[in-house]
């Protein structure tokens, strides 16, 4: 009996798990797996739809952000296009006065033309008429608001200043297809004597590779124009015969900065020699006045003087007071004029020299050396304030103890003639300097 119940209990359990009918099952286990199997595919293809969109979102993205970085590189590089064009146009073209000859006036790219000097030549060559376009990378070796401030001085004056880099070939190359620039008055340059001791790699950017960066490109502009470029007093090194005349040893260079700028000497007069490129080099001696360079020791004295802070005024050997050759920033922009006018032409063609050009250097200085005492003396006078002075020995960082320009070249070739002596240059810079600053007297408050 037990047995008979259990084989029928297990025959019930059958039937409920395996029907009776074949097709029934067939049936229900093939919808069931249809049913599984659209679900399955309809996850599937919403997934699928769900990965397409989110590709496409991507893709969408990425396109835009490209175009976007693509864009802000080039308004990031403030340069190209039709009204940039048509303002360098207007900039370079000569502005002659009534009664000059036809094709008088000279079209002139400066570089460094936010610079200290370069502001000064610049609005001096569109004063008198000639066409000026300016370019500069507004570094931060000093304060870029300086020649923030300088660049709108500039551009109240009609002269447009292009933001870039001399060693950006692409730049120089499309300036030069723009405007047929007959002169180059090449200023920019690192400057600075002691510098060159925390960054030398600035100065062979600069002052090497951003030089012959524009070599190639006067060398390949057709027509060729003719360069004036700045040099320094600097290359005269540890030459210890006065005044330094053109003809003296320039082969010790006392610094990295001086080195630089003797080797753009040997360089120009590569370009000069191979390309027929008109090359003027000019050695400036101790260069201030007003827009003047913070880092130079006429301008640091006068913030510290008025700050009541200390200033440090070096010594030579033998407790020998240091002497500077100064020169105030419109003899040097005189010298630098003249010699833009006396320039004779490029003979190069396409890259390839047609004849000999001119190669030309010349000191510009004032030929009257003032010791650094002295020059303290004077601003003393010009701020009504007594300096708080620490005499010490000057350290081995590529000073040299004095210099003095024999300028008898100049004067012959170029008719320079300095007129400003330190006394009346130091009395305008102290105007300059109080008035930028907006600082009043008996007051400590300025805008620095």
């Amino acid at each position: 009996m037990a047995a008979a119940a259990a084989i029928k209990k297990m025959r019930v359990l059958e039937d409920e798990l395996f029907p009776s009918t074949p097709g029934k099952v067939k049936i229900e286990r093939a919808g069931a797996m249809n049913r599984q199997l659209h679900r399955c595919f309809a996850s599937t293809s919403t997934m699928f739809l769900w990965a397409l969109f989110l590709v496409a979102m991507t893709a969408s993205y990425l396109s835009f952000q490209s175009f976007v970085d693509t864009s802000s590189k080039y308004f990031a590089a403030s340069w190209g296009g039709m009204h940039w064009e048509r303002q360098i146009r207007a900039s370079a073209a000569p502005r002659r006065p009534p009664g000059s000859a036809p094709g008088a006036g000279m079209s002139v790219l400066v570089t460094g033309a936010a610079g200290f000097v370069g502001t000064h030549c610049s609005l001096a060559l569109r004063k008198r008429g000639d066409g000026v376009v300016g370019i500069d990378n507004f570094n931060s070796y000093y304060d870029p608001s300086l020649k923030k401030a300088r660049k709108a001085l500039l551009v109240s004056h009609g002269v447009f200043v292009v933001e870039g880099d001399i060693n950006d070939g692409r730049l120089l190359a499309k300036l030069f297809d723009v405007v047929p620039f007959t002169h180059v008055l090449h200023l920019a340059a690192q400057a600075g004597v002691r510098y060159a001791m925390e960054n030398p790699a600035s100065y062979v950017h600069s002052n090497i590779a951003g030089l012959v960066t524009l070599l190639e490109a006067c060398k390949n502009a057709d027509p060729q124009p003719a360069i004036v470029w700045a040099s320094s007093s600097s290359v005269y090194g540890l030459n210890d015969k006065v005044p330094f005349s053109e003809v003296d040893r320039t082969d010790q260079p006392a610094s990295l900065y001086a080195a630089t700028k003797k080797a753009g000497e040997e360089i120009t007069h590569t370009y000069n020699h191979i390309y027929g490129l008109s090359i003027t080099g000019l050695r400036f001696f101790t260069v201030y006045g007003p827009w003047g360079r913070p880092d130079m020791a006429y301008f640091s004295f006068t913030r510290n003087i008025l700050q009541g802070k200390p200033i440090t005024v070096y010594r030579g050997k033998d407790h020998v007071d240091l002497a500077r050759d100064f020169t105030y920033i419109d003899d040097i922009v005189k010298g630098c004029l003249g010699s833009l006018d006396t320039a004779g032409k490029s003979t190069g063609t396409g890259g390839k020299k047609r004849g000999p050009a001119p190669y030309r250097i010349f000191n510009l200085g004032n030929t009257s050396p003032v010791t650094v005492p002295n020059l303290v003396s004077i601003l003393e006078k010009h701020l009504r304030v007594r300096a708080k002075k620490n005499i010490v020995e000057m350290p081995g960082n590529g000073d040299v103890p004095f210099t003095h320009a024999n300028i008898t070249l100049a004067r012959q070739q170029l008719g320079y003639k300095p007129t400003t002596n330190l006394d009346a240059g130091l009395k305008k810079f102290v105007k300059w300097y109080l008035s930028y600053y907006g600082y009043t007297r008996g007051s400590k408050n300025m805008r620095q």
